[in-house]
């Protein structure tokens, strides 16, 4: 990681004028500006923040990046967060990433406000514009993994939790299974297809890829993709969710639909609908502590070894929508 002095060194000036020109200050001339901006960008150096708010007296500061605050999942992660620094007396700035365009902006914006942790759940498939931040200060990634940078990490057992939501469905009698999901760019909904695939193999249950819709990613995706399953000559009996998201906005069209139904992800209210709805407990409340725990645990012990991944159980919460039989095939 450079320096503010091998930036010095790089454009030819003192660690004085490196420091000017980073804080915009306005009395260096812009032939001199220009060489160390450009001895910056070669040497890709960020500077610490974490000296600058330990001087000023300021609470440590933890930035929470997430795809979508609105999400249930994702607000549960944030505030499991924002509670665990509270009571370490830290401070905590929220953001949403919306898309994975948008998250390197986003990320750094946040970064040079001078954070002493992060916790993010990317939008992105590419993660390599943290690697000038990992050594500087905490970064921990749930619910999906980081790629190009490594960082400390905690996941849920996405494969086993589709499969056990899959096999549900199959030991209620079920063999014409549906799956939607988002996007396969995203690693949990890939995770979650091969478990899906994997209990219907199990089960000794053909994989039909007509059964399988993507492009849930809001209300109309979800609506798109059931009405692309109502319009199959053979129909399937039963329907998996990979995400809350998705249930949520199927949640008119599954009310008349007959179909026995399991989703990745509980949310407010699953357990009122009718059917109330089963569902696999990620317990997002728990991803949050641990990764605001992380991050308050490097702070404190910086040279600590730590495990760098953990991957957390999930269960199945069984209630009436895996009980639906009106599309069952007769017996016999």
């Amino acid at each position: 990681m450079a320096t503010m002095r091998d930036v010095a060194a790089r454009a030819g000036v003192s660690a004085k004028t490196v420091s000017r020109v980073f804080n915009h200050d306005p009395h260096v001339t812009a032939q001199t500006r220009q060489r160390v901006e450009t001895a910056l960008r070669e040497l890709n150096y960020v500077a610490n923040s974490i000296p600058t708010t330990l001087r000023n007296g300021r609470a440590p500061v933890i930035g929470v990046a997430v795809p979508d605050i609105v999400d249930p999942f994702f607000a549960q992660v944030a505030r499991a967060a924002e509670l665990h620094a509270a009571r370490q007396g830290m401070s905590v700035i929220i953001a949403s990433l919306d898309s994975a365009d948008r998250e390197p902006d986003v990320v750094q914006g946040m970064l040079r406000q001078a954070l002493t942790g992060l916790i993010i759940t990317p939008a992105g498939a590419d993660h390599g514009y943290l690697r000038a931040w990992v050594d500087r200060i905490p970064v921990v990634f749930v619910d999906r993994p980081p790629v190009g940078v490594v960082a400390d990490t905690f996941l849920e057992d996405d494969l086993r939790g589709a499969h056990l939501a899959t096999t549900h469905l199959v030991e209620h009698g079920h063999t014409r299974i549906a799956f939607i999901g988002d996007t396969l760019t995203i690693p949990t909904t890939r995770s979650r297809l091969a478990g899906y695939r994997a209990a219907l193999d199990d089960a000794g249950i053909a994989v039909d890829d007509g059964l399988i819709e993507l492009g849930a990613t809001d209300r109309s995706g979800a609506a798109a993709a059931f009405a692309a399953l109502e319009r199959l000559d053979r129909r399937p009996t039963a329907l998996f969710c990979t995400n809350s998201r998705a249930a949520i906005g199927l949640i008119p069209a599954l009310r008349s639909s007959g179909l026995a139904v399991t989703t990745f992800g509980d949310f407010p209210l699953a357990d009122m609908l009718t059917p109330a709805l089963t569902v696999v407990d990620q317990d997002p409340l728990r991803l949050g502590q641990l990764a605001a725990q992380r991050v308050s645990d490097r702070l404190a012990h910086p040279q600590r070894r730590y495990q760098r991944r953990t991957v957390l159980p999930v269960t199945l919460v069984e209630r009436e929508s895996c009980r639906v039989t009106d599309r069952l095939p007769p017996a016999g």
